[in-house]
């Protein structure tokens, strides 16, 4: 047999629009005959700074442009265009550059492609690493990193790192990067699922499957998703890496049939099919609909005839995706959208439409009263006082029932919003602050409502059984808010905020904030009812 090398990731051209950001920091040098790239260390320290500080404000056009078409959808419902609408919006108060596209500002993570003749004389991802950290506390971004002080324990290292880098070498003379701010809620809907040869048996098969595991990913990670499906991998870590690119676009140009040679490809009737497994699910944008997803990308993989690995995994709403490059010209960033006049326009209609108003500062037992006049699905507005908690929030008071000490009064009086706050950006008076996924703090709920707690929730996503047998049991109540409209959230429908309790916990502080407006849907009633 005689050896032939195929890629194991055919990529076509690149026809990513780049933008210069700086003709410095590069310089050429010719060193036995061949041409090499002299990359300052300096000048991978800009590009991570300005990488990760551009994705958190400011998207791709193809991806406000999916948001817009579902607008325009006949099929989408009034809430999937609802969401859409206020998305397009959150994309705009971004814009500024004040405050974040979501709370949740990410994971920093870089994949370098490095080629043989270009030289920096440093640790790459030492200088990269310091981008990072100056994208996350020069500007109005979250520190999301925790770092274990044993087993059990961790404090937030208040800088978001670490971040994962990682460099690979290649040919030429070219570095390219690409770059992504992964958040929490989407990283949590990764799953892999170690199958056989018998899932490739038939199509029906194959669907079957995939209506079943896309259906279970929810909506807890802020639809509209770009939704990725690998079948195959030569290990369950390269199936779910690829996941990842594929999820931020990042293998779009990979070639689209196979060959029968070793290497992988986009289906490109599989991502139609699983768009139409997406539209069926009914979940929608985040409250019942078809748009559950904008985009999907299947790729198949080679594998080991023992061993079908399948990954499955999302980019969120706030899809922070850059790709970045450093030649002999300089220092090249692709090309963001920073105009959201076009698409303003279209959400103008969208404004207007009245929901009932729910006034939040009286007591728990009046609320529940109210609430119980609406079917589940119905969009209300909240206006007053909400306490913000979170996972160690929770954790914490939750200490404070087993050890025999009463809970906090505000925590029985207020309803609690799951959220952890980006920074305060200085005249406002509070960072990007949308949900956070509700099911993380299931396990609290049933205590917390049996000592007169969390009887109504906010939150995004579904929730367990336990949760809507909790609400039947105590008269409570779950709603869910739009994900990844962290900006809009901050600047229209906050009043105020206060620091209330365990300020060590930084961003998972308690709060009480007060609210006008927030828009919320019923999610599970006092009734056993939920929407999902």
């Amino acid at each position: 047999m005689r050896f032939e090398y195929v890629p194991l990731f055919p990529l076509g051209k690149d026809r990513t629009s780049y933008e210069q950001l700086t003709s410095q920091q590069v310089k050429t040098a010719k060193i036995l005959g061949k041409n090499w790239l002299q990359v300052e260390p300096a000048g991978l320290r800009l590009l991570a700074r300005e990488a990760l500080g551009r994705i958190n404000f400011y998207f791709r056009k193809t991806h406000l442009e999916n948001l817009a078409l579902i607008l325009d959808d006949p099929e989408a419902s009034a809430n999937d265009k609802f969401v859409a609408a206020k998305l397009i919006k959150n994309a705009a108060i971004a814009a500024d550059g004040l405050l974040p596209l979501c709370q949740d500002t990410g994971t920093a993570i870089i994949l370098g492609f490095k080629g043989e003749r270009v030289s920096t004389g440093v640790d790459d991802v030492r200088y990269l690493t310091h981008g990072v950290f100056d994208a996350y506390t020069r500007l109005n971004l979250r520190a999301s990193q925790n770092a274990p002080v044993s087993m059990l324990e961790e404090i937030n290292t208040g800088n978001n790192l670490p971040a994962q880098i990682e460099i690979m070498s290649c040919p030429g003379e070219e570095y390219n990067f690409w770059i992504m701010a992964k958040g929490g809620g989407s990283s949590n809907k990764t799953a892999l699922y170690q199958e056989n040869k018998s899932l490739l048996k038939d199509e029906k098969t194959l669907l079957n499957f995939l209506r079943e595991k896309v259906s279970s990913i929810g909506v807890a990670a802020c639809p509209p998703y770009r939704l990725a499906v690998v079948v195959g991998g030569l290990s369950p870590e390269m199936n779910l890496k690829t996941v990842k690119l594929a999820s931020a676009g990042f293998l779009d140009n990979l070639i689209d049939h196979p060959t029968g040679r070793p290497h992988g490809y986009r289906d490109l009737e599989w991502e139609k099919k699983v768009m139409t497994i997406a539209r069926e699910t009914g979940l929608g944008a985040q409250f019942g609909g078809k748009a559950l997803a904008v985009e999907a990308r299947v790729i198949r993989l080679p594998r080991h005839g023992g061993s079908l690995p399948v990954g499955i995994g999302v980019s969120c709403n706030a899809d922070r995706n850059i790709k970045a490059k450093i030649d002999k010209k300089g220092i090249w960033l692709e090309v963001l959208n920073y105009d959201l006049k076009p698409f303003l326009k279209k959400i103008e209609v969208f404004e207007s439409e009245q929901t009932p108003a729910i006034n939040l500062d009286r007591s728990i037992d009046e609320l529940v009263a109210e609430l119980s006049n609406y079917p589940v699905g119905k969009r209300l507005s909240l206006s007053g006082t909400l306490i913000v908690a979170r996972d160690q929030a929770h954790l914490r008071l939750k200490k404070m029932i087993d050890e025999g000490r009463p809970l906090p009064s505000y925590f029985k009086e207020h309803p609690i919003y799951y959220a952890g706050p980006a920074k305060t950006p200085p005249g406002l008076v509070t960072g990007s602050i949308g949900p956070t996924t509700a099911q993380r703090m299931d396990v609290y709920v049933e205590d917390f409502m049996k000592a007169g707690a969390s009887r109504i929730m906010l939150g995004k996503g579904n929730r367990s059984e336990r949760v809507v047998q909790a609400c039947q049991k105590y008269n409570g109540f779950y709603l869910g808010t739009i994900g990844g409209a962290a900006a809009l959230v901050a600047k229209e429908h906050i009043v105020s905020s206060e620091l209330l309790d365990f300020e060590d916990l930084g961003m998972e502080a308690i709060r009480k904030i007060v609210v006008k407006n927030l828009p919320a849907f019923i999610i599970i009633n006092n009734k056993g009812n939920r929407l999902y």
